[in-house]
């Protein structure tokens, strides 16, 4: 498979090299100081554009990649609020593909899966109380993590005492998500039940980055031979 990479950071770098390990070929590179290659012959030959950039740059680098009719794997997030319903527009009505996910680890999808079972569970005792707390390096600087987000989603969505997620909150009605930031630490997304009685937690800790990549490159694999909106829960099925 022909592979273009969006952004070549750490996270690009080591995509990179899962890919080549697999088998694949890396046709063009574009970082900041290279935009005019997304016009190149060799970006529009790539079946797969992996994007891991920026929010404020990411929508406009889908556009870019449709117009040479490349589909996108990108991991970059903050940027559905403002251009998700056009996206979802453009992968329904106009044939784009789009395979997003906030965070691409299978054993982030594994964890995912379990939150999603364990809160329709607990929906059934209202004794336990939920919350979660996130723990990243000093460089990133949003939060919560786009995985935190869509864990707090999964909870929100299923346990009917919860409204809605926010930080900072002593609101009963509210999913408490907290954030910290320290060391180089890859990911730590920790969800407690708590009750009187007992507490119960799961907890998914990455070791480092190497399982965010090779899952993009997975979800890339999957992407040449399938169109439209795409998200981790086409591609497993648990």
């Amino acid at each position: 498979m022909k592979i273009a990479l969006i952004g070549y950071g750490k996270m690009g770098k080591m995509i990179e090299q899962i890919a080549l390990d697999r088998g694949h070929e890396i046709v063009s590179i574009i970082d900041i100081d290279n935009q005019e290659d997304f016009e190149s012959e060799a970006f529009a030959s790539a079946d797969v554009a992996i994007e891991f950039t920026a929010p404020q740059v990411a929508y406009g680098n889908y556009l870019k990649a449709w117009a040479k009719g490349v589909k996108v794997v990108s991991g970059s997030t903050g940027w559905m609020k403002e251009h998700g319903d056009e996206v979802r527009r453009m992968c329904k009505e106009e044939g784009k593909t789009l395979f997003w996910a906030s965070n691409f680890s299978v054993g982030v999808a594994i964890f995912s899966a379990v939150n999603r079972y364990l809160a329709r569970i607990m929906n059934q005792f209202p004794q336990y109380d939920v919350e979660m707390e996130e723990t990243h390096h000093v460089h990133k600087l949003d939060h919560p993590s786009g995985t935190a987000i869509t864990l707090a989603e999964q909870i929100v969505q299923e346990i009917d005492r919860k409204e809605a997620w926010a930080e900072d909150t002593t609101d009963k009605k509210l999913l408490r998500v907290d954030h910290i930031r320290r060391g180089e630490v890859p990911g730590i997304h920790t969800i407690r039940y708590d009750s009187d009685a007992d507490i119960i937690t799961i907890s998914h800790d990455a070791h480092s980055r190497k399982g965010f990549a090779l899952g993009a490159v997975l979800a890339a694999e999957y992407t040449k031979d399938h169109e439209g909106l795409l998200t981790i829960d086409d591609m497993f099925k648990f």
